[in-house]
């Protein structure tokens, strides 16, 4: 990023859930750590050049200690000789906040990061802000916005949520991966304007692809809802609008903004328990007896054991050319609050049915002691309470207030419904809680009346309208007329993500009648039926016309969080792709036109 184009503020995305849990670790072994370590070894070989060239560095890597890495990035600099001045953002850390908690941060926004620019800081270090904070943070500094302009700080929180999972913005992750050479994608970058708009673009001769398409599947990423609440501002993804700006560059302009919530989010992590896995190999012939017999000679061992979960992946093909694809795999996981229970002692007593269990037993790794596993939870806390501190380049210590109320505006015919007063929501980067945005029922204000087949209306928990979408006509393939049976993915793009123990998967289409057709058709049933794991979970849907979008949230898909290992895809990374490989019957006419043979799909 420093060596391919010019550059004012480059920026670094350190944190996560899981990583959160693992710097409390950390700190637990050495309470002067709890930062990130590997931006220290990175910021040896950039920090010089990052001077030179005048390049601000921001970054949340501070962790739990952001003081901490502040004094090691002097240090570093001392030793380099290079005249740096360092600053950064702490008051997030909530512990000690209750009994088992291994850590709790509130998530920050921008205006400490803000503070500290303004201050002459080269490198800002933060704890846990958002994510989009290491954006909309910069562009405040940079444009002198007021607290309260919330238009302009929306659109820098938009630009933020693209840029925060690096490569997932220029090909990376992406559903239409064969369209382009993502080998080495590029890093993205935004071209922030003082009017809040930007351009997604990537330096020249970098490889992936910046597209409305990409560009569309990160605004999806990890989001909840059209209401996209921050500590700074709540930013309307229901207002986004995306246009192609020239080669490897996406325009997003129109994104409305609303006063924050009075409350901010509280990720904490704790021990949940100790948990074990052991995989057995099923070869050939009679799988489902053979997995049986392993569970029925297991009963024993699992009586104490408090959870056991098992899992048969069907991965074996008949009549195979291989053994690997002749076989299955039966994964047994379990959990208790005893690491004695689901120790080497258990795993042991899996092993020794080699000789006699089922035919051709074996298991893909050696037995292993239990470890560890967290677990993430939310809260939330009154913004007043949360003492968010910017410590400037000269040691001043200054306070930062929170984002004000706002000015009072009339309400808008197509918005009856303020922003709820609810908090930036369950994960590392922002979105909406489960409702905001959602479509009311029970005749509510913002309700809309109920439309066959469209999974909208009284689907949802009653939250806060995003504007009705204005009608437009039907499809020209209507009920009747012909179809193909084919994977969804054929039309649509998929990126989904974890939010705590919830998944979300966002789902898109590039054209207008597509959009017509998948609006009225992927209804909250449907996923059900297409992903039968979800089927006994509450799923909410949240349309965003202006993105040819539909949004699902899935509450409790992921347990206790990606920490937990609770599911085989802890992240709900694949869901999305998972989706996109169900087959339905697609009106034929919004089908590409079959590939020649012997051409790259």
């Amino acid at each position: 990023m420093l060596t391919g184009g010019p550059l004012d503020v480059l920026t670094g995305d350190y944190l996560a859930e899981l990583t959160m849990l693992i710097l409390g670790r950390d700190r637990l072994k050495d309470p002067g750590l709890g930062y990130a370590k590997t931006f220290l070894r990175q910021l040896e070989d950039c920090l010089g050049l990052a001077h030179e060239k005048g390049v601000r560095i921001v970054t949340n890597a501070g962790g739990l200690h952001p003081a901490a890495l502040a004094d090691a990035v002097r240090e570093l600099a001392a030793k380099a000789g290079v005249p740096v001045s360092v600053a950064h953002v702490e008051g997030d850390d909530l512990m000690p906040y209750e009994e088992g908690a291994l850590t709790a941060n509130a998530y920050l926004g921008g205006a400490g990061i803000t503070a500290c620019l303004r201050a002459g800081a080269d490198v800002v270090v933060t704890g846990r802000v958002t994510d989009a904070a290491l954006v909309s943070g910069p562009a405040a500094w940079w444009f002198d916005w007021a607290p309260d302009a919330y238009d302009r700080l929306a659109g820098a929180v938009v630009a933020g949520h693209v840029l925060e999972c690096g490569t997932q913005a220029t090909g990376g992750n992406y559903s239409f991966f064969t369209a382009h050479d993502v080998r080495r994608p590029g890093f993205p970058l935004a071209e922030v304007a003082e009017d809040g708009s930007a351009v997604i673009t990537k330096h020249p001769g970098t490889g992936g692809a910046v597209t409305t398409g990409t560009v569309t599947a990160q605004i999806l990423y990890e989001t909840q809802g059209p209401r996209y609440l921050g500590p700074d501002v709540t930013a309307r993804l229901d207002t986004v609008r995306l246009e192609p700006d020239g080669p490897d560059r996406v325009r997003i302009s129109g994104v409305l903004g609303e006063p924050p919530p009075p409350t901010l989010k509280v990720g904490v992590t704790r021990i949940g328990g100790w948990r074990n896995e052991v995989v057995f190999v099923l070869t050939g012939l009679d799988i489902e007896a053979k997995a049986a017999l392993v569970r029925e000679q297991l009963a024993g061992p699992l009586a104490g054991v408090e959870t056991a979960d098992w899992t048969l992946a069907r991965t074996d093909h008949e009549d195979a050319a291989t053994e690997e694809t002749a076989s299955a795999l039966l994964r047994l996981v379990v959990r208790d609050p005893s690491p004695d229970r689901v120790g080497r002692a258990l795993t042991s007593s899996a092993v020794e049915l080699a000789l006699g269990s089922y035919p051709g037993f074996h298991v893909t790794a050696p037995p292993g002691p239990a470890q560890p596993y967290g677990v993430f939870t939310s809260a939330t806390i009154e913004a007043t309470r949360v003492p968010h501190t910017a410590t400037l380049p000269d040691g001043t210590r200054v306070a930062v207030p929170p984002s004000p109320p706002g000015p009072t505006q009339a309400p808008q015919a197509s918005d009856p419904t303020p922003a709820p007063p609810a908090f930036e929501a369950l994960g590392s980067g922002g979105g909406a809680p489960d409702g905001s945005g959602a479509e009311p029922r029970d005749g509510g204000p913002g309700a809309q009346p109920p439309v066959p087949g469209r999974g909208g209306a009284g689907e949802s928990p009653a939250g806060p309208a995003a504007p009705a979408a204005p009608a437009t006509p039907a499809a020209p393939a209507g009920p009747g007329g012909p179809t193909t049976r084919a994977p969804l993915g054929t039309l649509a793009g998929a990126r989904s993500g974890d939010k705590g123990g919830d998944a979300n998967i966002g789902v898109w289409v590039a054209d207008e009648a597509a959009w017509q057709w998948l609006r009225d058709t992927l209804t909250t049933d449907l996923l059900r039926d297409l992903l039968p794991e979800t089927a006994p979970l509450p799923v909410t849907r949240h349309e965003l016309p202006n993105l040819r979008a539909l949004n699902f949230t899935v509450p409790g898909l992921l347990g206790a969080g990606v920490a937990s290992g609770h599911r085989f895809d802890p992240q709900a990374k694949a869901l999305g792709e998972w989706l996109r490989a169900r087959h339905l019957d697609i009106p034929t006419h919004l089908l590409p036109p079959p590939a020649p043979e012997g051409t790259r799909p």
